[in-house]
């Protein structure tokens, strides 16, 4: 890529690496699974022009809100090929997903009582997520201070019971599906196993006769020393097999990391250096909102275009992004070859979350490209106060 055609700040999506995930992702499930779907976790990272290759691959929409549905709707995703969880639906969309074949899986009581509102001649099918504490289920893969999850309906007292029976006396809806998403610390592969044996218990406790077990996301992407694509699917597989016919069921997988996390990229420039006592503080046109919304990481896979050896090494150089606030703290080099202006920074691994969690603060959205091969194509350009003030009515 040339990067003298890219103005910083911006993200670049790589087409070679997003599909290359994609596929990998999906040949590991054929390898186990007839019928399988890979559910791209739209919360993750939405941006439009990515959603378009994730729906001309073949894969299906994760949605979570109302907004999320109409999205994937928009960006040319049949209702039959989205899958919509989450707490944040709305009645119009819910019933006009279950009515036009999506995988509804239901997590909360107002969601029940919307199912007395479809059609009465109509027969439809949904799911029901499970609650999962994994204190009990996998204890070795919980978040520190984490003591409960807040979805689903929990099989420990009378709740899930309840929403079974009151589906159940409806009629005209079958639960044909459990949804038992849970992300971890760890990601790792007894958490998948655990989950699996869990969702098994449930099924003989209730008795219950499925099509489909949507085990949801969390999984790592193509990181050097972590499970594999293949190495999840396998636990998935051989755990649920004890029980299930895998040749018959549907198993449906969330990715959203794993697929989106290498294939963008974010280039920031250097625009300002400071000395202030013993820093030499670099200071960058992006900001630590751009890859770390989150702002728990510590450092980042990073290198600098272009690497200049004949500068000075410089003990202590501390990188700030462009912001107001005092924790907008990237990384320290220490003993590194001096940066300087206009030299440009690689980000790498920012495909998560990064760009649906970028606030509108001081500086609007940044630019995104599309690389494919040799060729850049500008997908959505800078946002600037006039896209920020379209949407807002100003007093005469």
């Amino acid at each position: 890529m040339n990067i003298n055609k890219i103005q910083t700040p911006c993200y670049v999506l790589e087409e070679d690496k997003l599909l290359h995930n994609i596929k990998t992702f999906k040949e590991a499930l054929n390898n186990r699974f007839n019928n399988n779907i890979l559910g791209y976790s739209v919360k993750t990272n939405s941006t439009p022009v990515l959603l378009d290759y994730i729906n001309k691959e073949g894969c299906y929409a994760e949605v979570v809100s109302y907004h999320e549905y109409s999205l994937a709707l928009s960006c040319g995703f049949k209702a039959n090929r989205i899958v919509y969880n989450g707490p944040l639906k709305n009645k119009e969309t819910f019933l006009h997903a279950i009515q036009n074949g999506a995988y509804v899986n239901i997590d909360s009581k107002r969601e029940l009582d919307w199912l007395c509102d479809l059609p009465s001649e109509g027969r439809y099918s949904v799911g029901l997520r499970v609650n999962l504490d994994l204190q009990k289920i996998s204890p070795d893969d919980c978040k520190d201070k984490e003591d409960f999850s807040r979805f689903g309906f929990s099989s420990e007292n009378e709740e899930f019971l309840e929403a079974l029976n009151y589906i159940r006396n409806l009629g005209n809806v079958n639960v044909r599906g459990l949804h038992l998403h849970r992300t971890s610390k760890t990601r790792s592969l007894d958490l998948y196993r655990n989950i699996c044996k869990y969702g098994i218990k449930i099924v003989e406790k209730y008795h219950l006769n499925l099509d489909y077990l949507d085990i949801g996301g969390g999984y790592y992407g193509d990181l050097p020393g972590k499970p594999t694509y293949q190495d999840y699917v396998d636990t998935i597989a051989d755990s649920l097999s004890v029980y299930f016919d895998t040749s018959k069921l549907t198993v449906i997988v969330e990715p959203g990391n794993a697929i989106i996390a290498s294939p963008f990229t974010f280039y920031s420039s250097v625009i300002d250096i400071k000395n202030i006592g013993s820093n030499r503080v670099v200071v960058i046109d992006g900001s630590r909102n751009d890859i770390d919304p989150f702002f728990h990481k510590t450092d980042y896979f990073k290198s600098f275009i272009p690497v200049q050896k004949d500068r000075l090494l410089i003990p202590r150089q501390v990188f700030v992004g462009c912001t107001c606030l005092e924790n907008d703290r990237l990384f320290v080099l220490n003993n590194h070859y001096e940066v300087r202006v206009g030299d440009i920074i690689k980000f790498s691994f920012v495909g998560a979350y990064t760009i649906c969690l970028s606030p509108l603060f001081i500086r609007y959205f940044p630019r995104i490209y599309v690389q494919n091969g040799n060729e850049l194509l500008l997908s959505r350009e800078e946002w600037t106060e006039k896209d920020y003030l379209q949407q807002n009515v100003l007093n005469s």
